[in-house]
């Protein structure tokens, strides 16, 4: 990975605008240091971030920026709690599935005014984030990283990689992608998912590792599957009325998913369920799944047990299609430095900070400066990381996940939906139809 040198920090960190609205801010500053709360999930950003926070403050001396970082669970229970006591943290990095509840709660702040004051280029971002945090012509923050998905795979446990980057599926027979999958599973005799004696339940390696904790979205799998059908989630995204799982396209899906665990070739549920798929596939029993590019540095870092290497998605029956994700940062609407927390925000959206965290090659910054820097310090490294971008730019080859009110209680129910089909206890069909019918009342 390539590191920027101390030089080149500060001569960014001097390209920094200094702060001028800093002597405007709330009266409680009284013109002195300010200290501002930042949170952030990702352990392995942190230190990306940490440089951005180092070369703010020394471009605004009076403002310091204290990063506190906890796993993603816990993030999000901690920040529900703070909000409800009015103690939140000044500025946190936000999701897009999390931010219409703060919206719908007043609090998070409308940034657009500042956006407009500074004349912020909304155009230096990667297409399709700018708006994505945005309702009602009001702004809740500026674009900060995107993520795309691919089939990541074992390379010693998958033989044969011919026609990997070319795979084809389908909720009927699996196309292409359910015959690799077949033949990376082993049994414990040796015997292969599509040979004649294979024993499907004494399975020692399977050929794909399916996530079900993947809430109404289904990013990590089947959310993408099911798109290549022409499925889509919403009347309209985002800020849609209207939810579509009772379509027949997602159930053939889901059914799909289901089928690899009764032809033994995902582990079922009960199994899997204590174990994430990245302990599973470092510890050498498992061959294929599907993860976003912020798994990176998870399967190609040097910390990686098994080797392994990345792949487009399959193309199914409309063609090849990633859900593309972005991270924003947001400003607590009850901040008591709203001048400095938007200095701190603006920033985080900049070239400065993101050309900082693309040279980490933790993620692909929004800035598009900042995405070329992610690629040539990944390609220093001897990472092949390309099946990322060249998705993130093909024509058609995206979606947005859904942006709604109540996503809490959609993910939940839909996610208890598609576990119950996959354990057994009821049709596809019947309980996303019924899922459908619970999240779309919440709209009523």
């Amino acid at each position: 990975m390539l590191r920027r040198s101390l030089a080149a920090a500060l001569t960014a960190a001097a390209l920094i605008t200094p702060l001028a609205a800093c002597s405007n801010g709330s009266a409680s500053d009284g013109g002195g240091p300010v200290t501002l709360t930042y949170w952030l999930w990702d352990d392995k950003q942190q230190p990306a971030y940490q440089a951005c926070a180092d070369a703010f403050s020394k471009a605004n001396p009076t403002i310091t920026v204290k990063i506190s970082q906890t796993a993603w669970d816990q993030y999000w229970q901690n920040l529900t709690t703070q909000l409800a006591s009015g103690s939140a943290p000044d500025v946190w990095t936000d999701h897009a599935s999390y931010y219409p509840q703060f919206v719908t709660s007043n609090q998070i702040l409308d940034i657009q005014p500042y956006v407009d004051r500074d004349r912020v280029d909304l155009g230096r971002y990667q297409a399709g984030l700018a708006d994505l945090f945005t309702k009602d012509g009001k702004r809740y923050g500026l674009p900060k990283d995107w993520d795309t998905m691919a089939v990541v795979y074992n390379t010693k446990l998958v033989k044969d990689t011919t026609g990997l980057d070319n795979l084809t599926w389908n909720p009927a027979d699996g196309g292409t992608f359910e015959k690799a999958i077949a033949a990376a599973t082993v049994d414990a005799n040796g015997h292969h998912g599509s040979d004649p004696g294979f024993d499907k339940n004494h399975v020692k390696v399977y050929g794909f590792l399916p996530e079900w904790a993947d809430g109404a979205q289904g990013q990590n799998g089947w959310g993408d599957l099911a798109a290549s059908t022409g499925f889509t989630y919403l009347d309209k995204n985002p800020w849609g009325t209207h939810y579509n799982y009772d379509d027949a396209r997602l159930a053939d899906t889901i059914n799909w998913f289901k089928h690899l665990i009764d032809a033994g070739y995902a582990p079922k549920f009960d199994k899997q369920s204590t174990l994430s798929r990245d302990a599973v596939m470092e510890s050498g029993t498992g061959a294929f799944t599907i993860a976003g590019s912020w798994t990176i540095g998870t399967y190609l870092g040097d910390g990686a047990k098994q080797k392994y290497a990345f792949a487009p998605l399959p193309s199914g029956p409309t063609g090849r299609k990633s859900a593309i994700n972005g991270l924003s940062d947001a400003i607590y609407a009850g901040t008591k430095h709203p001048d400095q927390a938007w200095a701190w925000v603006k920033y985080l959206g900049s070239p400065d900070c993101q050309n900082l965290v693309g040279d980490k090659a933790v993620v692909f910054p929004a800035v598009k400066s900042g995405t070329e820097k992610a690629l040539a310090a990944h390609q220093a490294a001897g990472r092949d990381v390309h099946v990322f971008t060249d998705e993130a730019t093909a024509p058609n080859g995206t979606f947005v996940l859904p942006i709604t009110d109540h996503g809490n209680e959609v993910s939940q129910t839909v996610q208890d939906a598609i576990q119950s089909v996959v354990l057994g206890q009821a049709p596809a069909a019947d309980a996303l139809k019924k899922a459908n019918d619970q999240v779309n009342a919440l709209f009523k």
